[in-house]
Formats: structure tokens, sequence, C-alpha cells
């Protein structure tokens, strides 16, 4: 995946000795989503609330499921009841890639919520 270019902001300390490529990767896979998948903010607002929170959660956990050491990895893969959409759109893959896909969902529905949040106080101050 080709990564962005990313300046943190002063102060900002990763875990030290960790490479920033898992940071890097959620965001390619962010811009990703909008470029390649056409997955604008507009788009992402027409969703209901919580329906990217849930597929990034169900991607977390068909992770989990392979991950954990106590499960039986016996999920397959079987797209999980928390998943917002149709079937089609379920598309697991390996551990680490599922995780990058679960983090960029809940950055985007993040994201939603902001734009909700200043759309909400515009109106506010249109009103008053």
């Amino acid at each position: 995946m080709s990564h962005l270019k990313l300046a943190l902001p002063a102060g900002c300390v990763l875990v030290p000795g960790a490479s920033p490529s898992a940071i890097l990767d959620v965001l390619a896979e962010r811009q990703r989503q909008i470029q390649a998948e056409g997955w604008s903010a507009a788009h992402d607002d027409e969703h209901d609330a919580g329906d990217m929170a849930a597929a990034g959660a169900s991607y977390a956990l068909n992770a989990a499921d392979v991950l954990h050491p106590f499960s039986q990895g016996d999920g397959g893969g079987d797209m999980p009841d928390c998943w917002p959409w149709a079937s089609v759109w379920w598309k697991p893959s390996t551990p680490r890639r599922d995780l990058i896909k679960a983090c960029a969902l809940i950055l985007a529905e993040i994201e939603r919520i902001d734009r909700a949040e200043i759309h909400a106080q515009q109106g506010k101050g249109e009103a008053a």
C-alpha cells in the first residue's frame, strides 16, 4: 500500500520503537475508500448513525476471532450480526488488513459525527 506523507503534530510521539506504518496504512485505507470507492463525505453522511462504526466493529471482531488464542477461529470469515450492509460488501481478509479497514471505517464514523456537530452548530447560529 502506498504511504501518505504525514507530519505529526509537535509533541506527538508514537509508541517508542514502533514504525508509523500502522497509522499510515489506516490513513491510506481511508484515502482509498474515498478515492477508489468514491465514498465521499456526502456519501458517508447518508449512512445511518453508527453504520460505519458497526462495520468497523465487524472487521475488528473477525480479526479477533482469528487472533485470539482461546478462539476456535471457527468464524471462518462469516459476516457478524452487527454488519450493517448487504453481504456483498462484507470482504474479510487477513487480521491485519481487517483491523486496518476497521480503523478506517471508525475514522469515517468519527468524521461523520464531527460534520453533523458542525452542521447542528451552524443551524443553531442561523436560528439565533
